[in-house]
């Protein structure tokens, strides 16, 4: 099993660790970045990725190492503290960069057979929000199955965690494993990753985006072929 972990930020907290305590669980080969140091740039609102492709992108050779250990990976961790009750704004300016994936676009067929989780942690509140600002993204990518995990630590650093709330930790990432690990090499994406990819199947048809167009068409997908048939 191959994992991939996205960390939004480069300090290693709650969120941090309870990505790694999973990634560990999980077993396998882990690779990890950290942002912003891992990737800095902010999209500039070009739009050539959705109307040219996405190597006309002028961050494109920078984010190609994340890009190929996502498509790599079977498991995405997606892990982020909660700033003002979202993601931080170096895990929002990456996910904004792949806006080509999401299936109104070129969804990448691989997605639709990983599997991801949405990690995020606070002091107190906002976990869900946060969470969600990740999981739109995957949702969108076409990813078979999407899970949350958020908690509130009541602290501000790893080491200031309570007994019990360890416990807590460890008790449902071994749940969150066991789920991860019954699914792998058999994820079929959920009923409505299926409908929405037909909704935009449609819309392909009327070929709208010609760079969008193409690519349907060459993946067959407009046709009798699904991502998630091989």
């Amino acid at each position: 099993m191959k994992i991939t972990i996205i960390h939004g930020q480069s300090h290693q907290g709650s969120t941090y660790h309870i990505a790694r305590i999973l990634a560990e669980k999980l077993g396998g080969e882990i690779t990890e970045f950290f942002l912003p140091r891992d990737f800095a740039s902010f999209c500039v609102g070009c739009t050539q990725c959705f109307m040219q492709g996405e190597q006309r992108c002028p961050h494109y050779a920078a984010l190609q190492p994340i890009t190929q250990a996502i498509d790599a990976a079977d498991v995405l961790l997606l892990a982020s503290p909660v700033y003002v009750y979202h993601a931080t704004a170096s895990m929002k300016a990456l996910l904004d960069h792949y806006g080509y994936r999401w299936m109104v676009h070129r969804p990448e067929a691989g997605m639709f057979r990983k599997q991801a989780v949405c990690i995020s942690t606070a002091a107190g509140a906002g976990m869900k929000s946060t969470n969600k600002d990740m999981a739109d993204s995957l949702f969108f990518w076409g990813v078979g199955r999407i899970y949350r995990y958020g908690l509130a630590v009541h602290a501000c650093s790893f080491d200031e965690v309570s007994a019990k709330k360890r416990k807590q930790i460890e008790n449902d990432t071994d749940a969150l494993a066991k789920k991860i690990l019954k699914r792998h090499g058999k994820v079929t994406p959920s009923w409505k990753t299926k409908a929405f990819f037909t909704a935009m199947r449609w819309a392909q048809k009327k070929g709208w985006n010609e760079t969008d167009a193409v690519y349907w068409n060459e993946k067959g997908w407009t046709g009798a072929k699904r991502p998630w048939k091989g």
